[in-house]
């Protein structure tokens, strides 16, 4: 693990421990600056040595992790991960009460229950940052870990002061996956013989995404104010021209190459795994229940679920594509294929980040004019758009286990992606006026072209 895991690991840790802050600045009038200083520090020091403890325990049976080290890794931070998002779903309340020792002491040992289990990982997968001895690049991580958690600790007090629950979820969510996020990366780094994967471009250029995603998700914390129609066409159209581009450009024509090799009649396989990605979208596009926002059409089977939720999985769908056409770039770029250029994969994460932005501000804006609240809206926004990295790292594990299944992958990716870009860009311009839409869909287009060519 080093330095920029580690500080993703850190943050990742230091989310349900900020989100505990937020509720105590809650309970507090006039917060001083000692009380800020106490919750840190309480924070932050057993967010330090519960690793230090899981580590010293996990020590004692190293044969044993050895022997499951990475699976170890991968399940113990998904279900870290995967508790942390479910209670960012609960609606049940963090106790609000003073900074006696008694009440930090309880609440501090709480919210650093996860970091013992991260402890024992990192026998399984030790800490590389150090010229030194495994111990020694611990007791450091360990350290960057209640630094950084108690900066946190102390600021999150403050911003529930000053600002209320409306970041509560969202930390959560944004915690627990990053912490599933690294364990997928474990995992990623042990299947990987080749060992062109031991460095940090991965991890980094999987959440390049989440930027875009959670930037347009926190505009509706930038006041009262109402999305233009003209701006949400231009928006709209940008956002489709960009995805069709990397349709054609960064899948299709890629996986052409990619199939001419060993094979008299590529266009077959490209043909057929083409039609199979836009059959699998229609099938998602189906059987889930979504509704498109702004112009309130509801496809897929009847249900309950509420109408928030509903727009939520309208993204997740749209976004499901893009995470196969992520982890598919990044699969290719680190089994050095030849067919792909070494700069697409981290062009294409930031091309996503970018048309991601208006996706997720499609996705919190209508919500919260809707009645919802901005942390709510904040909250449902960011969630849409987790998909893209999880399913990216998937297709990536995936694909190093068989990497014939690349061009496939890539192909299909690139089907399902024109079929969404398609069936979602009449929907999202209006009827009267389509040329600014359709002059915003184009130039994105050529400008994508250009640079992937």
């Amino acid at each position: 693990m080093g330095i920029f895991e580690l500080l993703l690991l850190s943050v990742g840790l230091a989310m349900d421990a900020f989100a505990v802050s937020i509720c105590k600045g809650l309970a507090v009038k006039k917060l001083t600056i000692k009380e800020s200083l106490i919750c840190g520090i309480w924070f932050g020091t057993f967010q330090g040595l519960m690793p230090l403890f899981g580590y010293l325990i996990g020590s004692g049976f190293e044969k044993w992790i050895n022997m499951i080290a990475p699976w170890l890794a991968f399940l113990l931070l998904t279900l870290i991960g995967i508790n942390m998002i479910r209670e960012a779903f609960s609606q049940e309340e963090e106790e609000k009460s003073g900074f006696d020792a008694k009440t930090m002491f309880i609440m501090a040992v709480a919210t650093s229950i996860d970091a013992f289990a991260v402890g024992i990982t990192f026998v399984a997968v030790p800490i590389k940052i150090l010229n030194t001895g495994k111990l020694q690049n611990t007791l450091f991580g360990i350290m960057i870990i209640g630094i950084i958690t108690f900066f946190i600790s102390a600021m999150g007090v403050k911003i529930g002061n000053l600002f209320g629950t409306r970041y509560k979820s969202g930390s959560e969510v944004m915690g627990g996956t990053i912490l599933i996020f690294i364990g997928l990366n474990t995992l990623i780094g042990y299947l990987d013989t080749s060992g062109v994967m031991n460095d940090s471009d991965t991890l980094f250029g999987m959440l390049i995404p989440l930027i875009g995603t959670v930037s347009g998700a926190a505009f509706v914390y930038a006041g009262k104010w109402k999305l233009s129609e003209k701006i949400r066409v231009l928006m709209a159209g940008a956002s489709s021209g960009i995805m069709f581009s990397i349709s054609v450009w960064g899948m299709i024509e890629p996986a052409a190459k990619g199939f001419i090799n060993g094979r008299e009649r590529p266009v077959l396989p490209l043909f057929f795994s083409f039609c199979l990605g836009i059959a699998i979208q229609y099938t998602l596009d189906s059987i889930i229940p979504h509704t498109h926002a702004f112009v309130e059409i509801t496809e897929g089977p009847k249900t309950s679920l509420k109408p928030e939720t509903r727009v939520m999985l309208s993204e997740i769908i749209h976004h499901v594509p893009e995470g196969v056409a992520l982890g598919a770039i990044y699969a290719a770029h680190f089994m050095q294929t030849d067919w792909i250029p070494a700069s697409t994969p981290l062009f294409l994460a930031f091309a996503i980040a970018i048309q991601n932005f208006p996706e997720a501000l499609f996705v919190s804006l209508p919500v919260m004019e809707k009645g919802s609240g901005k942390g709510k809206s904040f909250f449902i926004g960011v969630v849409s758009g987790i998909p893209v990295p999880l399913i990216a790292i998937f297709i990536l594990i995936l694909i190093v286990l068989f990497p014939s299944a690349l061009p496939f992958i890539m192909a299909m990716a690139g089907g399902a992606m024109i079929f969404t870009t398609v069936e979602e860009f009449p929907i999202m311009i209006n009827n009267e006026d389509n040329d600014s839409g359709t002059l915003s869909f184009v130039i994105c287009f050529s400008l994508i072209m250009l640079l992937i060519l």
